[in-house]
């Protein structure tokens, strides 16, 4: 009898495929990696499978994809969310969809790499990197974070550690906004600001909201521009909750020191974007998430939902609703 088969997709880095966790499933489940695109793969491929697994955003799974795996029961999606996927299409067809919710390693990358990214551009880094390879010995000026306002947008589970970076570490004051009706219980020493006082009296704005059709384009050019032309606005969340082309604007006119950019509306970003040729823009390609303790935990958490839908306890708060 043929064993039940798992497809694994996009495992560009390698590093889910040398994850020992596969291991658990010998005996019960075929695991395959496919090493093209989804659109590359021939129908026979994916006619016979059964589960799989998706790397965060990285194949949007469309009623077409679903389509061409009539045997399909399980997407183990990894992360939190499922922009990506055709909810409408996978219930039509009874497919469940299983959330990487309990992952806790991006709990410290996303936080690493913003505060990494507000060191950078209050100390000129980048600007310091690339004169130095030009042969230069630039005069720069930076300035510290001690003392400074942090605004978060967002004092969730990554803005709340980004507000204890910055208050330990460095001495700043962290103020937060989040969206109407949210329930985040805020620490008795971060004052809750209206949006607008947030954005006209922070040094350093770190979004880390989750996108909705509220937080869709939040940061417009009224609000861009109404921050301090000194300060820095920093986004590891999602790219659409900034409309990009206000933020060029400012950014070109010196309402606004600089920016550090993980993520962007359309990724991976256009070559003719004009955020490369801006000196005051820190731009990284959505790598708060891609580090090796994230895909070692985004293994060990799909095989333990695999093993969990084969033995029908799979709690249902893994579950897309």
């Amino acid at each position: 009898m043929m064993k039940p088969l798992l497809l694994i997709l996009d495992d560009w880095e390698r590093l889910i495929s040398a994850s020992p966790h596969w291991s658990r499933l010998d005996g019960q489940v075929e695991v395959k990696f496919l090493a093209v695109p989804i659109a590359e793969a021939t129908n026979g491929e994916l006619a016979v499978v059964n589960f799989l697994m998706a790397i965060r955003e990285r194949t949007p799974l469309t009623e077409e994809v679903f389509a061409r795996m009539p045997q399909l029961k399980l997407v183990l999606q990894t992360g939190g969310h499922a922009y990506h996927i055709d909810q409408e299409a996978a219930k039509k067809r009874g497919i469940a969809i299983a959330l990487g919710r309990r992952i806790k390693a991006p709990l410290a990358s996303v936080p690493e790499l913003t505060i990494a990214m507000m060191l950078s551009l209050m100390h000129l880094i980048p600007q310091a990197q690339q004169a130095m390879h030009a042969g230069e010995w630039p005069l720069l000026t930076g300035r510290t974070l001690k003392g400074r306002r942090l605004g978060i947008l967002g004092i969730g589970r990554h803005g709340g550690n980004v507000a204890r970076i910055a208050k330990t570490a460095f001495g700043m004051e962290v103020v937060a906004w989040a969206r109407p009706g949210t329930t985040n219980n805020y620490p008795d020493d971060i004052a809750r600001l209206p949006l607008d006082e947030l954005l006209r009296t922070s040094d350093v704005v770190s979004i880390h909201l989750r996108l909705s059709k509220e937080s869709t384009g939040l940061l417009n050019a009224e609000r861009l521009k109404s921050m301090k032309k000194e300060a820095i606005l920093i986004n590891t969340s999602r790219g659409a909750i900034i409309v990009e082309p206000a933020l060029v604007e400012v950014l070109k006119n010196g309402h606004l020191a600089g920016a550090g950019l993980d993520v962007f509306v359309h990724e991976p970003l256009s070559a003719d974007s004009p955020l490369r040729s801006l000196n005051n823009v820190l731009l990284t390609p959505h790598i708060g998430w891609t580090v090796e303790e994230v895909f070692e935990e985004f293994s060990e958490i799909a095989c333990t939902q695999l093993m969990q839908f084969l033995q029908g306890t799979l709690p249902d708060p893994e579950l897309l609703a």
